[in-house]
């Protein structure tokens, strides 16, 4: 290997000779990725295509021992530094251009401890593979709704999906972690050690080292779920949304019903007139007794006139892929997201004036039903400070050709103002895209100052920048 032209942390070239890629190279179990390797190719494309960066050195670890090895080699070098887990974030933050990518994609043991109801994960694991084995003992850690999502990266912001009103967020469940700080050094961070860093690795994004293993409470569900999804007729949107917002003001925690607004995919169970027409689909999913779930679902399940209705018992595993097929890799996204108390009817309002004016039959409109047990943890508690949201909003642009950038992105932005006088104020950060480096301090809210204590404690020099970026204070 020759010498390597790297890009520093102030964005300016480094020359790495290749006695020092090669001494790298040589203390690792996994490995360094040239450029031209179809490896290479594979560490560097990620869920959003959109986003087309080159790393000027990959290493693809098999441990801590890689990544600290990694760390250490970014360090002395003062390199730009990139993370990657699964590779989901619509940001494209675990890639960087012209520096060092940290790989940690085949770093994939789940080990369920049953006697102690905890899970050690590694950061390469995806949701998918996480359920498959905690499911295989009828339990569940609560994550998010796309299956492919890498555990990594969705903990490190918050997590929420199908039994967070039930069983809290992830960043709620995480027990433990183990982290590889700007230091290079191995640090255990839990209720008992290092309080501080694991306060802010509960919401506080990458900003504070490289996780390599987490430690999650588990909980007892399913292996069967009562979960589906009812598609009405966009028609019939304002008057089931003013519905909807009434049910589940009052709803039992078990039971969580997201909102999807888009143009109807070629669903095989529904009736292909319907494909490519506008629609409006409760996806429900009750974490208890199926019969119990099927009293708690009626009153949702009688509204309007639904074009069809597969609210079911089926696989929780399953249920956690039901969303797959819409969220493909390989398309171009952008996304925006609010927060919100309340679905006023100025929301209401301004979202199915959106849908009326979709870009593409891929954008649509996801509300995601939080609260429950997630909103009754102390903000102060963890470093996710959105406990009072009730509602969150992800406004998701999508399409495949780069002559719809404009008209796709234009659309996304116009609805995130048209909403934003009904919205709380804060949002999600793992839903928050690239452009919006300067709403990281509100998203975090009374957080954000001692967010920034402790990264100048941790990560002085900001190493760690790849993500909704924490300033050292």
């Amino acid at each position: 290997m020759d010498s390597l032209n790297l890009k520093t942390l102030e964005s300016g070239i480094k020359i790495v000779d290749a006695a020092a890629v090669d001494a790298l190279a040589s203390g690792l179990r996994g490995r360094v990725l040239e450029q031209g390797t179809s490896a290479y190719e594979e560490a560097r494309t990620i869920w959003n295509a959109m986003v087309d960066r080159h790393p000027g050195l990959i290493v693809r670890c098999a441990g801590a021992a890689d990544v600290i090895s990694a760390v250490r080699f970014a360090r002395t070098h003062e390199l730009l530094v990139a993370v990657r887990g699964g590779g989901h974030n619509i940001a494209g933050n675990a890639v960087c251009d012209g520096g060092l990518l940290i790989d940690l994609s085949q770093m994939k043991s789940v080990r369920v401890d049953l006697a102690t109801q905890r899970a050690w994960v590694d950061p390469g694991v995806t949701l998918a593979e996480l359920d498959k084995e905690t499911q295989a003992f009828g339990l569940a850690v609560p994550t998010g709704i796309n299956s492919t999502t890498g555990v990594a990266g969705m903990t490190l912001g918050g997590g929420f999906g199908w039994i967070t009103r039930k069983f809290g967020l992830t960043v709620d469940n995480l027990t433990a972690a183990d982290v590889v700080t700007a230091d290079g050094n191995l640090m255990r961070a839990s209720a008992a050690e290092n309080q501080d860093l694991f306060w802010a690795l509960r919401g506080g994004g990458g900003n504070f080292g490289v996780v390599t293993a987490f430690e999650f409470q588990l909980h007892a569900l399913g292996p069967q779920v009562l979960a589906g999804l009812v598609i009405h007729p966009f028609d019939d949107a304002a008057k089931l949304l003013k519905d909807y917002r009434r049910i589940v003001e009052t709803t039992a925690d078990e039971l969580t019903c997201w909102v999807v607004m888009r143009q109807a995919p070629p669903l095989p169970f529904l009736p292909s007139e319907w494909h490519g027409r506008e629609i409006l689909v409760l996806a429900m999913c009750y974490s208890g007794n199926i019969e119990a779930g099927e009293r708690a679902t009626a009153e949702l399940r009688s509204l309007g006139s639904p074009i069809v209705d597969v609210v079911e018992p089926r696989p929780f595993a399953s249920w956690q892929a039901m969303f797959d097929p819409l969220l493909t890799p390989g398309a171009r996204n952008y996304w925006k997201t609010h927060d919100f108390t309340e679905l006023s009817d100025g929301a209401i309002s301004v979202l199915t004036q959106a849908i009326r004016e979709l870009p593409g039959p891929e954008c649509e409109i996801f509300i995601g039903h939080v609260g429950g047990v997630a909103g009754r943890v102390p903000v102060e508690a963890t470093a996710f400070p959105q406990r009072n949201a009730h509602f969150v909003m992800n406004v998701h642009a999508r399409w495949r050709e780069p002559s719809m950038d404009q008209a796709c992105i234009t659309w996304a932005r116009r609805l995130f103002d048209a909403a934003a006088p009904h919205a709380a104020g804060t949002a999600y950060v793992n839903f928050m895209p690239a452009d919006e480096t300067d709403r990281v301090a509100t998203a975090y809210g009374a957080n954000y100052r001692r967010l920034a204590e402790i990264k100048r404690r941790y990560d002085p020099t900001n190493l760690f920048r790849m993500n909704q970026n924490v300033r050292p204070a």
